[in-house]
């Protein structure tokens, strides 16, 4: 995997997946959630690659990236100047970045710092920690589900989680729990998820929303309505990880922001609808701006 120095001179992984020849451009940057989790869970995003190059970094601690120094090195501001040495190695002037998950607080730290670097932004099914709420209508998709197979179990399981230290069985908990952050539970999703408890950091992980503290928030939450490049939100109708109201929050963090809501899916859009996923995203990125959005 090629490298990269950042800020503070750690050499840090990503890949590339390249695209057609004529369409190797400024590529597209992922950036995976977790947090603490390894990128390979992306993918190739649905196939995203077929139409543009992808680049994809770990993240401290993760996939082949080495851990960080110093502890503050995890947190999400710290992981957003990894990604302006990202942007600095490849030679980019601008850049799309798309971010799923956790790494959506990420790309808004990197938005509030460097917006000027930005031609296009995506951010898909994004948490609302960032601006300090956090709606309940992600257990209530996850109570709409009861009558599914999976759901008893599932149930157990989440609710044993906050309760539990041992490592081992975290990750069982985790994997017994999983069908929930998907819109169906069929052998796309289960290969997908069987593979979380092995990709997941706990010290990446742990460290993500460490040494941010409300001023801190407030401050970066004050600078992205002066993001100037269109902002795409990606939510999905069956999301009970992180819900929908999550979405609308993010984006009316921003001055015009589109949300997206795609149907049938939940967590992993691309992974329970890439058909429905891919288009949206490359609509958004030739556009910039997504008519179907509300």
């Amino acid at each position: 995997m090629p490298q990269y120095a950042s800020y503070d001179g750690v050499e840090l992984s990503y890949r590339v997946l390249e695209g057609p020849a004529e369409s190797r451009g400024a590529p597209l940057v992922c950036l995976a959630g977790g947090p603490g989790r390894d990128a390979e869970y992306l993918g190739d995003l649905g196939g995203l690659d077929a139409h543009r190059t992808l680049v994809i970094p770990d993240s401290r601690g993760t996939g082949a990236s080495p851990p960080s120094p110093e502890p503050w090195g995890y947190a999400f501001p710290a992981l957003a100047e990894d990604l302006e040495a990202l942007r600095a190695h490849l030679g980019l002037e601008t850049f799309a970045l798309l971010a799923h998950d956790a790494a959506c607080a990420t790309a808004q730290a990197y938005a509030a710092q460097h917006g000027d670097r930005l031609t296009r932004l995506i951010l898909v099914t994004p948490g609302s920690r960032l601006q300090g709420q956090l709606p309940d209508d992600a257990e209530e998709i996850f109570e709409s589900r009861a009558t599914e197979d999976w759901w008893t179990d599932a149930y157990v399981a989440v609710h044993t989680l906050p309760t539990t230290a041992d490592l081992n069985e975290v990750r069982s908990l985790l994997l017994r729990a999983a069908p929930m952050g998907y819109g169906r539970w069929d052998a796309p999703q289960r290969a997908h998820a069987a593979r979380e408890p092995d990709q997941l950091g706990p010290v990446p992980r742990a460290g993500f929303w460490q040494g941010v503290d409300d001023p801190a928030r407030h401050a970066l939450l004050s600078r992205l309505p002066d993001v100037g490049c269109p902002v795409l939100v990606i939510r999905g109708d069956r999301d009970a990880l992180a819900g929908m109201r999550a979405g609308e929050l993010v984006a009316a963090s921003f001055r015009t922001a589109a949300v997206r809501t795609l149907h049938g899916v939940g967590h992993y859009p691309w992974v329970d609808e890439p058909d429905l996923f891919r288009p949206v995203v490359e609509s958004f990125l030739e556009r910039g701006y997504d008519p179907e959005a509300v």
